[in-house]
C-alpha cells in the first residue's frame, strides 16, 4: 500500500490513505523498525522515569516567567491576506507560525510576499515545513525544497520545524526511519543558511518516537503537536494522564536523550466545532462548542505554560471554519469567543511571573504577579463554586476581560476562567 497523497482544503489535512484496517496489517512490514523503537525506549526508560517522578513533584511549585509564550498559526487566504493581517494584529500575539507545504513549492512568491507583510508588523515567525509521500519516494526533491525555502526565507525567519506529524501515515511517512531520511539532510542545509531547526513534529502522546530520533538529529528547539482533544477537556485523562502529566513526561524524556536542557515548544493544538460538517478535521466528541473551545483554550494555555516545563504554545489557526479563532465561512469574517479568550489571556499573562498553584478540591487556581501586582486565574471543571478568598479581591474579570460582581472576597468559580485581582 503506497497510494497518493490526497489533500483535504476543507479540514486543512490529508485524506487518509486507506482503510483503518488496511494501514493495519500494512504496518507489519515496519516491524524491524518498531522492535528498534522498543529497544531504545527500554534503555531510556528509568533515567525517563526518574525525570518524571521530580519533575511531578516540582510542577507548579517552582516559579516561571511567560515571556511572549503565545502563538498562533496563520495560513494565506488569497484575496482576503489584509483581512487575516488585520485580525492578527487586533489579536495581539507576538509569536506567529506558518506552513509551507512541499506540494507549493510553485506558490514560494506568495508566502513570501504574505511572511514578508508579518514581519513588517515585528512579528516573530516560525516555518512548518510540511512533508506528502512523495518526498519520501523522492528525496532529492525534498532536499532541494528545503534549501530553497532557506534560502529565501532567512531573511524573515530563523527557525523551521521539519516535517509535520509524520506519525499519521496520511502525512506520507510510514515509520520514524523514513523521517529521519527526511530530516537529516536539513542538518547540514541548516549550518550552510545559519538558520535553526525545530523538531521532531510529533502528534499527540506517542513520546516514544523522541528517543532514536533525537540521538539522530540535532534540532535547536524540540517540539510536539500534543493534542488533547480527543479527551474532552484539558484536565480529562489519557490511560491515567492528565495534560500536565503528560507535558512532564515529555520534558523528562527529552531531557534523558540530550546533554543540553533545551526549549520546548508546543507548536499545535486545538478543539474541532461541533456543527462545522465537512470542515471539522475531527469526528465525534472530540467537537466542543464554540464556548466549550474559548474555554478549553485557556485552560490548557495555562495548565502547560504553568509547570515551567513547555516555553511556547501555538493555536492552530487563527482563521477555519471547523476549528479556528475565526469563522471565515459567512462573507463577513466572524471572530468566535475562543479569538477574544486568547486576546484577554495574552494582554493578562504576558510578561508575568507564575508563582504558584493553589490548593482547592474542586477548582484551579493559579497565582500570577505583573508589575508587582498579584491575581489569580480560577476556575472548575464543570459545576460552579464559591471560593472565598484569604486576600482581599480588588475585582474580577470575566474570561474576555469584562468586569464580574463579587461580594466579601467571594467569587462564583466555573468552567470559564476568571481573573481574579487582589489588593
Amino acid at each position: 500500500m503506497d497510494q497518493d497523497f490526497k489533500w483535504n482544503p476543507y479540514a486543512d489535512q490529508p485524506h487518509n490513505v486507506a482503510p483503518k484496517k488496511q494501514r493495519f496489517w500494512h504496518h507489519f512490514r515496519f516491524t524491524p523498525g518498531y522492535l528498534s523503537l522498543l529497544s531504545s525506549n527500554v534503555r531510556k526508560a528509568l533515567p525517563v522515569i526518574s525525570r518524571y517522578r521530580k519533575y511531578k513533584k516540582t510542577m507548579y511549585k517552582t516559579p516561571s516567567q511567560l515571556h511572549h509564550p503565545f502563538g498562533v498559526a496563520v495560513s494565506p487566504c488569497a484575496h482576503r491576506n489584509e483581512e487575516v493581517l488585520n485580525s492578527l494584529k487586533q489579536l495581539g500575539i507576538q509569536k506567529v507560525l506558518v506552513r509551507i507545504p512541499s506540494w507549493e513549492k510553485d506558490r514560494l512568491d506568495d508566502y513570501e510576499n504574505f511572511i514578508g507583510q508579518i514581519k513588517e508588523r515585528d512579528l516573530d515567525i516560525v516555518i512548518s515545513l510540511l512533508q506528502r509521500r512523495e518526498d519520501v519516494r523522492n528525496p532529492k526533491n525534498w532536499g532541494l525544497f528545503l534549501d530553497d525555502v532557506f534560502y529565501r526565507f532567512k531573511p524573515f525567519s530563523s527557525h523551521y520545524e521539519i516535517g509535520h506529524a509524520w506519525n499519521r501515515t496520511k502525512w506520507g511517512v510510514w515509520d520514524y526511519r523514513e523521517y529521519l531520511r527526511l530530516a537529516e539532510p536539513s542538518v547540514s542545509l541548516a549550518q550552510k543558511h545559519e538558520v535553526k531547526l525545530l523538531g521532531p513534529a510529533v502528534i499527540d502522546f506517542e513520546f516514544h518516537l523522541y528517543p532514536l530520533v533525537l540521538k539522530k538529529i540535532a534540532f535547536d528547539k524540540i517540539s510536539s503537536l500534543l493534542y488533547v482533544d480527543r479527551v474532552g477537556a484539558p484536565e480529562n485523562t489519557q490511560f491515567g494522564w492528565s495534560t500536565p502529566q503528560k507535558v512532564a513526561l515529555l520534558r523528562a524524556v527529552v531531557d534523558s536523550c540530550l546533554k543540553e536542557k533545551r526549549d520546548l515548544w508546543i507548536t499545535e493544538m486545538n478543539w474541532p466545532i461541533t456543527g462545522t460538517g465537512k470542515y471539522s478535521p475531527a469526528v465525534g466528541r472530540m467537537n466542543v462548542s464554540e464556548e466549550e473551545q474559548a474555554n478549553f483554550l485557556v485552560r490548557y494555555f495555562i495548565l502547560c505554560l504553568s509547570t515551567g516545563f513547555v516555553d511556547r504554545v501555538y493555536w492552530w489557526q487563527l482563521v477555519a471554519p471547523g476549528y479556528g479563532l475565526i469563522d471565515s465561512r459567512p462573507e463577513k469574517w466572524r471572530k468566535r469567543p475562543s479569538f477574544f479568550a486568547l486576546k484577554s489571556m495574552a494582554e493578562r499573562l504576558e510578561g508575568s511571573l507564575f508563582t504558584e498553584k493553589m490548593p482547592h478540591s474542586e477548582a484551579f487556581m493559579f497565582l500570577f504577579r505583573k508589575q508587582e501586582r498579584p491575581f489569580a486565574v480560577c476556575w472548575t471543571q464543570r459545576s460552579s463554586v464559591e471560593h472565598t478568598f484569604s486576600h482581599p479581591v480588588l475585582r474580577v474579570e470575566n474570561r474576555d476581560g469584562e468586569e464580574v460582581p463579587f461580594r466579601d472576597n467571594r467569587v462564583n468559580l466555573g468552567p470559564s476562567p476568571q481573573y481574579v485581582y487582589f489588593h
